[in-house]
């Protein structure tokens, strides 16, 4: 089979915050959209509250299962970080305010926890949280975050 090109092994990016607003959304290859955009957004934050809920109460060794909904320390509990099935691999990484970045991707791509750590650090916080006329937890368009997201990702293999 042949190799994919980078950006055709992603598929889109989705960024919530704690209260599940849907900060940016941004899509490579989409080929099949049957809901509206703000009816996929609610879809993948509820799935993501349920596999976080889930994971929180399966875990076989912490007694404190905390609060469900809010963010826990990287480290703290038994959270998820990917799931893949036969067409898509979703990568998921929560930063401790609460920002959920979530990356959907070919299920051939490798462990993205990096990647996502490298996008929440070095590129949501540089061009979005940084910039003076963003209001936190809004949604953002940002052109400088777009272009500079879509370098990165084509690096990645």
């Amino acid at each position: 089979m042949a190799a994919l090109a980078p950006t055709s092994r992603m598929r889109c990016m989705y960024i919530f915050n704690r209260n599940g607003v849907c900060l940016h959304y941004h899509v490579w290859m989409r080929p099949h959209t049957t809901l509206s955009q703000q009816q996929d957004q609610k879809l993948m934050f509820g799935l993501l509250f349920s596999l976080k809920s889930f994971t929180a109460k399966m875990d076989p060794v912490g007694g404190n299962k905390g609060n469900l909904g809010m963010p826990s320390l990287p480290g703290q509990g038994c959270s998820f970080h990917s799931f893949r099935t036969n067409t898509y691999k979703l990568s998921f990484m929560e930063s401790p305010s609460g920002i959920k970045l979530i990356l959907v991707t070919d299920p051939r791509m490798g462990d993205l926890r990096e990647a996502l750590r490298f996008i929440y650090n070095n590129i949501y916080v540089e061009y979005v949280v940084k910039n003076p006329l963003y209001t936190l937890g809004q949604p953002f368009k940002c052109e400088l975050f777009n272009s500079t997201l879509d370098q990165y990702v084509k690096t990645l293999q």
